[in-house]
Protein backbone atom coordinates (compact mmCIF):
# COMPACT_ATOMS: atom_id res chain seq x y z
CA UNK A 1 0.00 0.00 0.00
CA UNK A 2 1.40 3.20 -0.82
CA UNK A 3 2.47 6.04 1.63
CA UNK A 4 -0.70 8.34 2.48
CA UNK A 5 -0.32 11.94 1.81
CA UNK A 6 -3.38 12.90 3.35
CA UNK A 7 -6.22 15.48 2.95
CA UNK A 8 -8.29 16.91 5.99
CA UNK A 9 -11.86 18.29 4.81
CA UNK A 10 -12.87 20.57 7.10
CA UNK A 11 -10.81 22.44 9.93
CA UNK A 12 -13.08 22.81 12.76
CA UNK A 13 -12.79 21.20 16.22
CA UNK A 14 -11.88 17.51 15.10
CA UNK A 15 -10.42 18.42 12.28
CA UNK A 16 -7.72 20.91 12.57
CA UNK A 17 -6.20 18.89 15.78
CA UNK A 18 -6.40 15.90 13.63
CA UNK A 19 -4.28 17.81 10.84
CA UNK A 20 -2.07 19.12 13.17
CA UNK A 21 -0.95 15.48 14.56
CA UNK A 22 -0.78 13.81 11.36
CA UNK A 23 1.45 17.09 9.69
CA UNK A 24 4.46 15.46 12.41
CA UNK A 25 4.24 12.71 10.39
CA UNK A 26 3.45 13.04 7.04
CA UNK A 27 2.37 15.35 4.27
CA UNK A 28 -0.69 16.97 5.07
CA UNK A 29 -3.26 19.23 3.31
CA UNK A 30 -6.28 21.13 5.47
CA UNK A 31 -9.30 22.17 3.20
CA UNK A 32 -11.65 24.27 4.32
CA UNK A 33 -14.21 26.17 2.48
CA UNK A 34 -14.14 29.50 4.87
CA UNK A 35 -11.42 31.90 3.50
CA UNK A 36 -11.35 34.13 7.18
CA UNK A 37 -10.97 30.32 8.94
CA UNK A 38 -7.74 29.50 6.61
CA UNK A 39 -6.21 33.00 6.95
CA UNK A 40 -6.20 32.58 10.84
CA UNK A 41 -4.99 29.72 10.88
CA UNK A 42 -2.30 30.44 8.27
CA UNK A 43 -1.49 33.60 11.25
CA UNK A 44 -1.59 30.22 13.30
CA UNK A 45 -4.65 31.68 15.46
CA UNK A 46 -7.03 28.68 16.50
CA UNK A 47 -10.16 30.59 17.23
CA UNK A 48 -11.83 27.42 18.47
CA UNK A 49 -8.40 26.90 21.00
CA UNK A 50 -8.09 23.36 19.95
CA UNK A 51 -4.81 23.74 19.46
CA UNK A 52 -2.03 26.69 20.58
CA UNK A 53 -0.18 28.62 18.23
CA UNK A 54 2.97 27.11 19.03
CA UNK A 55 2.03 23.84 17.63
CA UNK A 56 0.07 25.33 14.70
CA UNK A 57 3.96 27.22 13.77
CA UNK A 58 5.46 24.05 14.44
CA UNK A 59 4.08 21.86 11.50
CA UNK A 60 2.70 25.02 8.91
CA UNK A 61 4.25 25.22 5.73
CA UNK A 62 4.59 28.54 3.89
CA UNK A 63 3.46 27.02 0.43
CA UNK A 64 1.73 24.53 -1.73
CA UNK A 65 5.01 23.49 -3.11
CA UNK A 66 6.57 23.00 0.24
CA UNK A 67 4.21 20.50 1.40
CA UNK A 68 4.62 18.35 -1.51
CA UNK A 69 8.44 18.18 -0.98
CA UNK A 70 8.47 17.60 1.84
CA UNK A 71 7.76 14.13 4.23
CA UNK A 72 5.93 16.21 6.56
CA UNK A 73 4.23 19.62 6.81
CA UNK A 74 0.47 21.18 7.02
CA UNK A 75 -0.63 23.19 4.32
CA UNK A 76 -3.70 25.27 4.77
CA UNK A 77 -6.02 26.01 1.34
CA UNK A 78 -9.56 26.90 0.48
CA UNK A 79 -8.33 25.79 -3.24
CA UNK A 80 -9.84 22.36 -3.81
CA UNK A 81 -7.40 21.14 -6.77
CA UNK A 82 -4.88 21.83 -3.91
CA UNK A 83 -5.89 18.62 -3.07
CA UNK A 84 -5.50 16.38 -6.29
CA UNK A 85 -2.14 15.31 -5.11
CA UNK A 86 -3.70 13.26 -1.97
CA UNK A 87 -4.48 10.01 -1.62
CA UNK A 88 -6.05 9.43 1.81
CA UNK A 89 -9.11 12.47 2.13
CA UNK A 90 -10.35 12.24 5.95
CA UNK A 91 -13.81 14.15 6.30
CA UNK A 92 -14.59 15.76 9.49
CA UNK A 93 -17.59 18.36 8.09
CA UNK A 94 -20.20 19.09 10.89
CA UNK A 95 -23.45 16.79 11.15
CA UNK A 96 -26.49 18.90 12.30
CA UNK A 97 -29.89 18.39 12.73
CA UNK A 98 -32.45 21.00 11.27
CA UNK A 99 -35.04 23.16 13.24
CA UNK A 100 -36.73 19.82 13.01
CA UNK A 101 -34.60 18.17 14.81
CA UNK A 102 -34.35 16.15 11.59
CA UNK A 103 -30.25 14.68 10.25
CA UNK A 104 -29.05 17.51 7.83
CA UNK A 105 -26.43 15.50 5.74
CA UNK A 106 -25.75 18.72 3.51
CA UNK A 107 -22.14 19.22 4.86
CA UNK A 108 -21.61 15.68 3.96
CA UNK A 109 -22.61 15.67 0.58
CA UNK A 110 -20.93 18.83 0.19
CA UNK A 111 -17.23 17.03 1.07
CA UNK A 112 -18.58 14.11 -1.05
CA UNK A 113 -18.97 16.13 -3.71
CA UNK A 114 -15.57 17.93 -3.02
CA UNK A 115 -13.31 14.74 -2.91
CA UNK A 116 -15.35 12.31 -5.75
CA UNK A 117 -13.95 15.85 -8.22
CA UNK A 118 -10.74 14.69 -7.67
CA UNK A 119 -10.63 10.98 -6.41
CA UNK A 120 -8.52 8.89 -8.44
CA UNK A 121 -7.34 5.26 -8.71
CA UNK A 122 -6.89 3.29 -5.55
CA UNK A 123 -7.52 6.45 -3.78
CA UNK A 124 -9.02 5.84 0.15
CA UNK A 125 -12.02 7.98 1.59
CA UNK A 126 -12.17 7.88 5.45
CA UNK A 127 -15.49 9.64 7.46
CA UNK A 128 -15.35 10.66 11.06
CA UNK A 129 -18.36 13.06 10.48
CA UNK A 130 -21.13 11.27 13.21
CA UNK A 131 -23.90 9.63 11.04
CA UNK A 132 -26.59 7.01 11.32
CA UNK A 133 -25.13 3.41 10.63
CA UNK A 134 -25.06 2.47 7.10
CA UNK A 135 -24.45 6.15 5.79
CA UNK A 136 -21.03 6.05 4.53
CA UNK A 137 -22.32 3.10 2.23
CA UNK A 138 -25.54 4.11 1.19
CA UNK A 139 -25.32 7.97 1.20
CA UNK A 140 -21.81 9.25 0.60
CA UNK A 141 -20.56 5.98 -1.90
CA UNK A 142 -22.88 6.51 -4.16
CA UNK A 143 -21.72 10.44 -4.34
CA UNK A 144 -17.84 9.49 -4.57
CA UNK A 145 -18.91 6.85 -7.34
CA UNK A 146 -21.46 9.36 -9.09
CA UNK A 147 -19.38 12.72 -9.60
CA UNK A 148 -15.79 10.21 -9.98
CA UNK A 149 -17.25 8.05 -12.10
CA UNK A 150 -14.98 5.21 -10.40
CA UNK A 151 -16.28 2.25 -8.81
CA UNK A 152 -16.20 1.62 -5.16
CA UNK A 153 -13.70 -1.68 -3.58
CA UNK A 154 -12.71 -1.74 -7.17
CA UNK A 155 -11.05 1.36 -8.09
CA UNK A 156 -11.12 3.30 -4.59
CA UNK A 157 -12.13 2.33 -0.86
CA UNK A 158 -13.33 3.96 2.06
CA UNK A 159 -13.12 3.73 6.12
CA UNK A 160 -15.25 4.99 8.96
CA UNK A 161 -13.35 6.45 11.98
CA UNK A 162 -15.86 8.22 14.24
CA UNK A 163 -14.52 11.19 16.15
CA UNK A 164 -14.36 11.77 19.60
CA UNK A 165 -13.02 14.73 20.21
CA UNK A 166 -14.14 16.64 23.68
CA UNK A 167 -14.07 20.40 23.17
CA UNK A 168 -12.20 22.67 25.39
CA UNK A 169 -10.47 19.08 26.80
CA UNK A 170 -6.69 19.51 27.06
CA UNK A 171 -6.03 16.03 29.00
CA UNK A 172 -8.19 13.82 26.68
CA UNK A 173 -6.77 15.32 23.27
CA UNK A 174 -6.48 13.51 20.03
CA UNK A 175 -3.73 11.84 19.82
CA UNK A 176 -4.59 10.34 23.81
CA UNK A 177 -8.51 8.86 23.15
CA UNK A 178 -8.44 5.30 21.62
CA UNK A 179 -9.41 5.32 17.60
CA UNK A 180 -12.04 2.96 16.28
CA UNK A 181 -11.71 2.35 12.74
CA UNK A 182 -12.98 0.45 10.11
CA UNK A 183 -12.67 0.00 6.84
CA UNK A 184 -14.79 -1.30 3.44
CA UNK A 185 -12.30 -4.65 2.81
CA UNK A 186 -10.18 -6.15 5.48
CA UNK A 187 -7.05 -5.05 3.69
CA UNK A 188 -8.17 -1.24 4.02
CA UNK A 189 -9.27 -1.64 7.15
CA UNK A 190 -5.94 -2.41 8.03
CA UNK A 191 -4.20 0.18 6.57
CA UNK A 192 -6.81 2.52 8.14
CA UNK A 193 -5.97 1.16 11.15
CA UNK A 194 -2.30 0.99 11.08
CA UNK A 195 -2.45 4.57 9.77
CA UNK A 196 -4.16 6.35 12.51
CA UNK A 197 -2.17 4.03 14.67
CA UNK A 198 0.86 5.79 13.76
CA UNK A 199 0.12 9.02 15.92
CA UNK A 200 -2.91 7.92 18.42
CA UNK A 201 -0.96 6.87 21.03
CA UNK A 202 -3.94 5.80 23.23
CA UNK A 203 -4.43 2.74 20.32
CA UNK A 204 -6.87 1.53 18.30
CA UNK A 205 -10.00 -0.49 17.82
CA UNK A 206 -10.71 -2.21 14.57
CA UNK A 207 -14.21 -2.73 14.16
CA UNK A 208 -15.26 -5.65 11.91
CA UNK A 209 -17.23 -3.05 9.57
CA UNK A 210 -18.43 0.12 8.53
CA UNK A 211 -21.59 -0.36 9.96
CA UNK A 212 -20.20 -1.60 13.47
CA UNK A 213 -18.10 2.05 13.69
CA UNK A 214 -20.84 3.68 12.80
CA UNK A 215 -23.00 2.53 15.26
CA UNK A 216 -20.37 2.20 18.04
CA UNK A 217 -20.39 6.22 17.73
CA UNK A 218 -23.70 6.70 17.16
CA UNK A 219 -24.72 5.18 20.83
CA UNK A 220 -21.48 6.53 22.87
CA UNK A 221 -23.63 10.03 22.93
CA UNK A 222 -27.21 8.55 23.24
CA UNK A 223 -26.22 6.58 26.18
CA UNK A 224 -24.92 9.58 27.81
CA UNK A 225 -27.90 11.36 26.67
CA UNK A 226 -30.08 8.93 28.32
CA UNK A 227 -28.21 8.88 31.34
CA UNK A 228 -27.92 12.57 31.78
CA UNK A 229 -31.52 13.13 31.50
CA UNK A 230 -32.23 10.71 34.35
CA UNK A 231 -30.16 12.59 36.41
CA UNK A 232 -32.45 15.86 35.21
CA UNK A 233 -35.98 13.95 35.88
CA UNK A 234 -34.14 13.47 39.76
CA UNK A 235 -33.45 17.42 40.21
CA UNK A 236 -37.02 18.03 38.98
CA UNK A 237 -38.49 15.20 41.55
CA UNK A 238 -36.20 16.01 44.64
CA UNK A 239 -36.76 19.69 44.36
CA UNK A 240 -40.77 19.59 44.84
CA UNK A 241 -39.08 17.43 47.76
CA UNK A 242 -37.00 20.14 48.73
CA UNK A 243 -34.17 17.54 48.59
CA UNK A 244 -30.74 19.13 46.92
CA UNK A 245 -30.21 16.58 44.24
CA UNK A 246 -26.41 16.91 44.19
CA UNK A 247 -25.96 16.18 48.02
CA UNK A 248 -27.83 13.06 46.76
CA UNK A 249 -26.18 12.20 44.05
CA UNK A 250 -22.65 12.20 46.02
CA UNK A 251 -24.11 10.43 48.53
CA UNK A 252 -25.37 7.66 45.73
CA UNK A 253 -21.87 8.25 44.21
CA UNK A 254 -20.16 5.97 47.63
CA UNK A 255 -21.16 3.16 45.88
CA UNK A 256 -18.48 1.68 43.55
CA UNK A 257 -20.53 1.36 40.53
CA UNK A 258 -22.56 4.18 40.54
CA UNK A 259 -22.66 6.09 37.36
CA UNK A 260 -21.21 10.05 38.08
CA UNK A 261 -23.79 12.29 35.73
CA UNK A 262 -24.86 15.49 37.19
CA UNK A 263 -27.82 17.39 35.81
CA UNK A 264 -27.29 20.47 33.41
CA UNK A 265 -28.34 22.02 30.12
CA UNK A 266 -27.52 19.19 27.62
CA UNK A 267 -26.34 20.60 24.25
CA UNK A 268 -23.07 21.30 21.93
CA UNK A 269 -22.19 19.18 18.52
CA UNK A 270 -22.47 15.42 19.96
CA UNK A 271 -24.75 15.05 22.65
CA UNK A 272 -27.61 17.11 21.55
CA UNK A 273 -28.03 16.01 18.25
CA UNK A 274 -26.36 12.49 18.01
CA UNK A 275 -29.11 10.36 19.26
CA UNK A 276 -31.98 12.28 16.55
CA UNK A 277 -29.46 10.42 13.61
CA UNK A 278 -29.92 6.93 15.53
CA UNK A 279 -33.57 7.79 15.75
CA UNK A 280 -34.52 8.68 12.30
CA UNK A 281 -32.65 5.57 11.29
CA UNK A 282 -34.85 3.72 13.26
CA UNK A 283 -38.02 5.24 12.44
CA UNK A 284 -37.12 5.04 8.59
CA UNK A 285 -37.09 1.07 9.70
CA UNK A 286 -40.69 1.34 11.45
CA UNK A 287 -39.17 1.24 15.07
CA UNK A 288 -40.00 4.21 17.64
CA UNK A 289 -36.89 4.63 19.54
CA UNK A 290 -38.89 5.00 22.86
CA UNK A 291 -36.01 5.67 25.53
CA UNK A 292 -34.08 7.82 23.24
CA UNK A 293 -36.70 10.60 22.30
CA UNK A 294 -37.95 10.51 25.77
CA UNK A 295 -33.99 11.49 27.23
CA UNK A 296 -34.14 14.28 24.62
CA UNK A 297 -37.38 15.45 25.24
CA UNK A 298 -36.39 15.97 29.23
CA UNK A 299 -32.75 17.22 28.51
CA UNK A 300 -34.28 19.91 25.90
CA UNK A 301 -36.81 21.03 28.73
CA UNK A 302 -34.45 22.13 31.33
CA UNK A 303 -33.30 25.04 29.91
CA UNK A 304 -37.15 26.68 29.85
CA UNK A 305 -37.92 25.12 33.23
CA UNK A 306 -34.82 27.14 34.64
CA UNK A 307 -36.23 30.07 33.56
CA UNK A 308 -39.92 29.35 34.88
CA UNK A 309 -38.08 28.25 38.45
CA UNK A 310 -36.28 31.33 38.42
CA UNK A 311 -39.21 33.73 37.89
CA UNK A 312 -41.35 31.64 40.32
CA UNK A 313 -38.87 32.56 43.04
CA UNK A 314 -38.71 36.08 41.54
CA UNK A 315 -42.21 36.45 42.18
CA UNK A 316 -42.07 35.28 45.78
CA UNK A 317 -39.58 37.28 46.85
CA UNK A 318 -42.18 39.98 45.05
CA UNK A 319 -40.16 40.88 42.59
CA UNK A 320 -42.38 42.55 39.33
CA UNK A 321 -41.45 40.39 36.57
CA UNK A 322 -42.79 42.44 33.60
CA UNK A 323 -39.30 44.53 32.98
CA UNK A 324 -37.06 42.53 35.16
CA UNK A 325 -33.87 42.74 34.64
CA UNK A 326 -31.65 38.98 34.75
CA UNK A 327 -27.98 38.33 33.87
CA UNK A 328 -27.28 34.71 32.29
CA UNK A 329 -23.61 34.17 32.75
CA UNK A 330 -22.82 31.98 29.96
CA UNK A 331 -23.85 30.91 26.25
CA UNK A 332 -21.29 28.47 25.24
CA UNK A 333 -22.61 24.86 25.25
CA UNK A 334 -20.19 23.80 28.49
CA UNK A 335 -17.46 25.33 30.59
CA UNK A 336 -14.16 26.59 29.53
CA UNK A 337 -15.02 26.30 26.05
CA UNK A 338 -15.78 28.97 23.33
CA UNK A 339 -17.73 26.67 21.34
CA UNK A 340 -21.50 28.15 21.26
CA UNK A 341 -22.81 25.33 18.94
CA UNK A 342 -26.80 23.83 19.73
CA UNK A 343 -26.12 25.57 23.61
CA UNK A 344 -29.16 25.00 25.19
CA UNK A 345 -28.31 28.56 27.44
CA UNK A 346 -30.13 30.12 24.52
CA UNK A 347 -33.11 28.19 26.04
CA UNK A 348 -33.31 29.97 29.49
CA UNK A 349 -32.98 33.56 27.54
CA UNK A 350 -35.69 32.82 24.91
CA UNK A 351 -38.16 31.56 27.87
CA UNK A 352 -37.10 34.90 29.84
CA UNK A 353 -37.90 37.25 27.05
CA UNK A 354 -41.33 35.69 27.34
CA UNK A 355 -42.38 36.56 30.64
CA UNK A 356 -41.03 40.17 29.36
CA UNK A 357 -37.59 40.05 31.39
CA UNK A 358 -34.80 42.16 30.28
CA UNK A 359 -31.77 39.83 29.80
CA UNK A 360 -28.27 40.38 29.53
CA UNK A 361 -26.25 37.56 28.85
CA UNK A 362 -22.16 37.32 29.77
CA UNK A 363 -19.92 35.48 28.93
CA UNK A 364 -15.93 35.77 28.67
CA UNK A 365 -15.34 32.82 26.50
CA UNK A 366 -17.82 33.39 23.31
CA UNK A 367 -16.93 35.60 20.45
CA UNK A 368 -19.15 38.61 20.31
CA UNK A 369 -19.97 38.26 16.27
CA UNK A 370 -20.42 34.14 16.69
CA UNK A 371 -23.23 34.98 19.55
CA UNK A 372 -24.96 37.78 17.43
CA UNK A 373 -25.02 35.11 13.98
CA UNK A 374 -25.51 31.98 15.75
CA UNK A 375 -28.38 33.83 18.11
CA UNK A 376 -29.18 37.71 17.86
CA UNK A 377 -27.74 38.67 20.72
CA UNK A 378 -25.59 41.26 22.06
CA UNK A 379 -23.25 39.55 24.35
CA UNK A 380 -21.06 41.02 27.07
CA UNK A 381 -17.55 40.04 27.12
CA UNK A 382 -16.07 41.42 29.62
CA UNK A 383 -17.72 42.23 33.41
CA UNK A 384 -15.99 45.72 32.86
CA UNK A 385 -19.26 46.54 30.77
CA UNK A 386 -21.78 44.71 33.13
CA UNK A 387 -23.44 48.09 34.82
CA UNK A 388 -26.68 47.78 36.11
CA UNK A 389 -27.78 45.70 39.18
CA UNK A 390 -30.15 42.51 38.02
CA UNK A 391 -32.81 41.17 39.88
CA UNK A 392 -31.80 37.81 39.27
CA UNK A 393 -28.91 35.75 38.32
CA UNK A 394 -28.44 32.14 36.24
CA UNK A 395 -25.25 30.97 36.32
CA UNK A 396 -25.76 28.83 33.03
CA UNK A 397 -22.62 27.98 32.14
CA UNK A 398 -19.71 26.52 34.87
CA UNK A 399 -16.99 28.29 33.67
CA UNK A 400 -14.00 28.80 35.99
CA UNK A 401 -14.54 32.52 36.00
CA UNK A 402 -17.56 32.71 37.58
CA UNK A 403 -16.41 30.73 40.55
CA UNK A 404 -14.49 33.64 41.14
CA UNK A 405 -16.76 36.50 40.27
CA UNK A 406 -19.02 38.20 43.50
CA UNK A 407 -22.12 38.29 42.61
CA UNK A 408 -22.83 41.04 45.11
CA UNK A 409 -21.53 43.61 42.70
CA UNK A 410 -24.37 42.97 40.17
CA UNK A 411 -27.70 42.44 42.54
CA UNK A 412 -30.31 44.43 43.76
CA UNK A 413 -31.51 44.13 47.60
CA UNK A 414 -34.54 41.66 46.16
CA UNK A 415 -33.29 38.80 43.74
CA UNK A 416 -32.69 35.52 43.23
CA UNK A 417 -29.60 33.51 42.69
CA UNK A 418 -29.94 29.76 40.14
CA UNK A 419 -26.82 28.43 39.74
CA UNK A 420 -27.70 25.65 37.41
CA UNK A 421 -24.41 23.37 37.65
CA UNK A 422 -23.21 24.04 41.16
CA UNK A 423 -20.69 26.34 40.30
CA UNK A 424 -20.56 27.77 43.66
CA UNK A 425 -20.79 26.70 47.52
CA UNK A 426 -24.26 25.97 48.15
CA UNK A 427 -24.79 28.82 50.69
CA UNK A 428 -23.70 31.33 47.87
CA UNK A 429 -26.77 30.83 45.49
CA UNK A 430 -30.70 30.61 46.00
CA UNK A 431 -30.74 27.53 44.36
CA UNK A 432 -29.17 24.66 41.71
CA UNK A 433 -30.55 22.13 39.75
Amino acid sequence: MKNPKIAIIGLGYVGLPLAVEFAKKYQVIGFDINKKRILELRNANDTTLETSSDELKSVNVSSFEEVTKNSTGLWLTDNVDELKESNFYIVTVPTPVDKSNRPDLTPLYKASETVGNILKKDDIVVYESTVFPGATEDECIPILERVSGLTFNKDFFAGYSPERINPGDKKHTVTKILKVTSGSTPEIGKYIDDVYKSIIVAGTHLAPSIKVAEAAKVIENSQRDINIAFVNELSKIFRLMNIDTNEVLEAAGTKWNFLPFRPGLVGGHCIGVDPYYLAQKAMELGYNPEIILAGRRLNDSMGPFVSQETVKMMIQKGITIKNANVLVLGITFKEDCPDIRNSRAIDIVEELVTYGVNVDVFDPWATVSAVKHEYGIDLISSKNEIKKKYDGVIIAVSHKEFKEIDLNDYLADANVIFDVKATLPKDKSHTRL
